[in-house]
């Protein structure tokens, strides 16, 4: 449903073009409506070369949402899309970076394998005057206009659900790649907002693998499987109860819902986030209780059209996605406006944050709505007598 919208939607994205050009072709206000913005003599994406560096295109969302709405939103305005694959090599992706900037890329957009190992090449972008859009994983560099999710907030829904369900018990924490920030700070700082901080100082939670949690190299499936596989030997050797677990992303839910089925160890209330199609069925079928869903069509979108902004001559720290261009449970009703967002390391980048979506059983009726998954994928192998209400 959400990619449908976007045959609608690309007039308002000539509106952002036309608004921040520093060509002054077009007299359109960025208040018209987007039939009269999109006749009215703006650039669109001509003459545009929207270049992604994805660093893993191998996890499923990629392919299935952020690509084909990028993509589309691109094409439609006139523009090029190219990209390449760094499959988790760091020197892969200084490779396709230095590729796409000799092929004309006009724009980045880059999935970043390590934050600061990349820096090297948003410095070339950087020399060749070619603005850089950070996608969902922060760059530490001023210049690198950061588009994500709240992913403080991804964290903190993950824990609400999970804390509010469990209120006390033993917990593990099963984290994400330590290179990533949202793994290592943002996600964690989440949790902690739920009160699982709290909760561990009081007692009433106590954390099976430490304070620190166990990270998962590259968010990958099989080695949280493994990793949790041990966690699960180590807590039946000590003759303790697992009784809920928090995970970063689907990834690693998936690894740890493979862990708890191959050892027979029952379902003990998970997160995790991203709203992939086997996580929002194991949320139907009750092996994982909480999936925070990053609308990444939305997202794919909000990059697609700030990238023909920049590309277009605009100023990453006024620029401004109209009203009615991205979905509003996502972006907020006045549209989306560059904020200063403070890193990590101390630098402040501009930056697009959209809103995140927790849904459980109850609500995964809203993931259908929004073109994340069918009902036919979300409920395979349901029970009809325990089906959530989206499966009936």
């Amino acid at each position: 449903m959400q990619l449908r919208r976007l045959a609608s939607l690309v007039g308002a994205t000539a509106i952002i073009v036309a608004a921040c050009s520093s060509s002054g072709s077009s007299s359109a206000p960025a208040s018209a409506p987007a039939s009269a913005a999109a006749s009215g003599g703006g650039t669109g994406g001509a003459g545009c070369t929207v270049g992604v560096s994805w660093n893993n295109f191998q996890q499923p969302r990629w392919a299935a949402h952020d690509k084909p709405a990028i993509q589309q939103t691109v094409e439609a305005q006139g523009g090029t899309y190219i990209d390449a694959d760094a499959n988790l090599s760091n020197e892969q992706q200084a490779t396709d970076i230095d590729t796409m900037i000799s092929k004309g890329a006009k724009v980045l957009i880059v999935l970043a394998q390590d934050t600061k190992a990349v820096l090297p090449s948003i410095q070339k972008a950087k020399d060749a005057k070619i603005p850089v859009i950070a996608y969902d994983r922060l760059i530490e560099d001023p210049a690198a206009f950061y588009i994500t999710f709240d992913n403080v907030l991804v964290g903190k829904a993950e824990a609400d659900a999970v804390i509010k369900k469990v209120p006390k018990g033993n917990y593990v924490l099963i984290k994400g790649d330590p290179g990533d920030p949202n793994a290592s700070t943002f996600l964690p700082q989440g949790w902690d907002q739920a009160g699982l901080k709290d909760k561990v100082a009081s007692g009433d939670i106590v954390l099976l693998n430490g304070p620190d949690g166990t990270f998962t190299d590259a968010w990958k499936t099989e080695k949280a499987q493994s990793n949790m596989e041990a966690i699960i030997d180590k807590a039946v050797a000590d003759g303790k109860k697992i009784d809920a677990i928090l995970a970063e992303n689907d990834s690693t839910a998936l690894g740890v819902v493979g862990a708890l089925t191959a050892k027979s160890y029952g379902y003990p209330p998970l997160s995790g986030q991203d709203g992939d199609v086997a996580n929002l069925n194991n949320v139907a079928l009750g092996k994982q209780y909480v999936d925070v869903w990053k609308n990444a069509n939305e997202l794919g979108k909000t990059a697609a059209a700030a990238a023909l902004a920049l590309c277009a001559g605009g100023d990453a720290a006024t620029l401004k996605l109209p009203d009615g261009l991205i979905d509003p449970t996502v972006a907020p009703a006045a549209g989306l406006t560059a904020k200063p967002f403070t890193t990590p390391g101390n630098n402040t980048v501009n930056s697009f944050i959209l809103q995140p979506t927790p849904l459980t059983a109850e609500n995964l009726q809203l993931a259908v709505d929004g073109g994340q998954i069918t009902k036919a994928e979300l409920c395979k192998g349901v029970d009809a007598a325990t089906a959530p209400a989206a499966c009936k």
